[in-house]
């Protein structure tokens, strides 16, 4: 499963929560019919998307059988997962964050860098994090730098300006 958004809070009085998404296709994964997962200490739940909506920025978003404010509450502070069978394919080099997380960063050379730990940023500034020997190691998720990413094999080779490794060190 891999999460497409976070239930932050409710909004209004009748059953609706405002959701972080974890995704950029919003307007596709919390379109109406849509369906998603959540696990609480209750166990996992089915939500299917009932009405949604952008407001300021924010998305609203109104799930099947709940309809107060009350129904809702409990929902505060959990993710929603979706099947990763169910993403939208991607062109090539292009790839989900979760795809990238647990790969093994080699540099050209062969030198072992660590696996990334999360990739942060987006809209064109995305970062690997890579758990290095010496702390977190920051790599900017560029062409130039990022010369070979194999999901599949789960390897990234990189190219890194001469510095960037031991600059990112702590």
């Amino acid at each position: 499963m891999v999460l497409v958004g976070r239930i932050t809070r409710p909004h209004g009085l009748r059953g609706q929560v405002v959701i972080h998404p974890e995704t950029d296709f919003v307007e596709e994964r919390f379109a109406a019919g849509a369906t998603c997962w959540t696990r609480s200490a209750a166990g996992d739940e089915r939500l299917t998307v009932l009405s949604s909506r952008l407001q300021n920025g924010r998305v609203i978003v109104g799930f099947d059988g709940f309809h107060r404010i009350e129904d809702v509450e409990r929902l505060a502070g959990l993710e929603l997962r979706v099947p990763e069978t169910s993403l939208q394919a991607l062109g090539p080099g292009v790839y989900y964050a979760h795809q990238l997380v647990g790969c093994e960063v080699r540099t050209t050379s062969g030198a072992i860098v660590g696996p990334v730990v999360k990739v942060e940023g987006g809209g064109g500034a995305s970062r690997l994090v890579i758990g290095g020997r010496r702390g977190e190691v920051l790599v900017p998720l560029a062409v130039d730098i990022c010369v070979d990413i194999d999901v599949e094999h789960r390897t990234i080779r990189i190219n890194p300006p001469e510095g960037l490794l031991e600059l990112n060190e702590r």
